[in-house]
């Protein structure tokens, strides 16, 4: 993961059509790779890979300071509107496999609306959709970006407030992944503090899992 003075992360977001993924992703590059817009059917029909640029100030190791390059994988809804559930699996683990078959996943980010309550159903088809992309170890590897974070801090809530309401289902989705989660604010783009911030925190999550990285083959059935 590191070479001399940088540090490279491996990210793939995941998520149901309209959550906020796309975006997500482009918050986390600092730029609009990823198409990302209001629409009444999924807009992302396939992979796509983003680059950041090194980014400064965000982490030290053994006293030095490391440039911090963050690389994110776009990928298809699950549901989709347009693609069967073994479309979306195929086309991400191919994906998954081609961009990070060598250096591995650092995280999975499960990218769900705050302002939006979360189903048993829905927690279910997540958990079973992330463990047949990621296998057993999916619970280290996972963490649960929170968006439109905006909207419940409109509607009177803290983010302790937020969890403390929240839905068993959510709370038990935060608990197996060891509480990896992050609210994200939706409603400007992000600006370069609050990336700082987030992009610590994605770093802790790392550093909890001792730099691990999930090294993913793509096997066709």
């Amino acid at each position: 993961m590191a070479v001399s003075n940088e540090m490279t992360i491996n990210l793939v977001v995941l998520g149901r059509t309209q959550t906020g993924k796309s975006a997500a992703g482009n918050s986390l590059l600092g730029s609009s790779d990823f198409e990302s817009h209001r629409s009444p059917s999924s807009v992302t029909t396939c992979c796509s890979l983003g680059c950041s640029c090194r980014i400064s100030g965000i982490i030290r190791r053994n006293g030095c300071e490391l440039a911090l390059r963050v690389r994110v994988l776009d990928t298809p809804s699950y549901p989709h509107s347009g693609l069967s559930k073994e479309q979306v699996r195929e086309t991400v683990s191919s994906a998954l496999a081609h961009h990070f078959g060598e250096e591995g996943l650092h995280l999975a980010l499960l990218v769900l609306r705050a302002d939006l309550p979360l189903c048993p159903d829905e927690s279910d088809h997540a958990i079973q959709f992330i463990q047949e992309l990621l296998g057993p170890t999916w619970k280290d590897f996972t963490a649960v970006l929170l968006t439109h974070a905006d909207k419940i801090e409109e509607a009177g809530f803290s983010e302790e407030a937020y969890l403390h309401s929240a839905s068993s289902t959510l709370l038990s989705l935060l608990s197996s992944v060891q509480h990896k989660y992050i609210f994200l604010d939706n409603q400007k783009s992000i600006i370069k503090e609050e990336r700082a911030i987030v992009l610590r925190k994605l770093l802790n999550f790392v550093r909890r899992n001792n730099y691990q990285v999930l090294l993913l083959k793509h096997n066709k059935e």
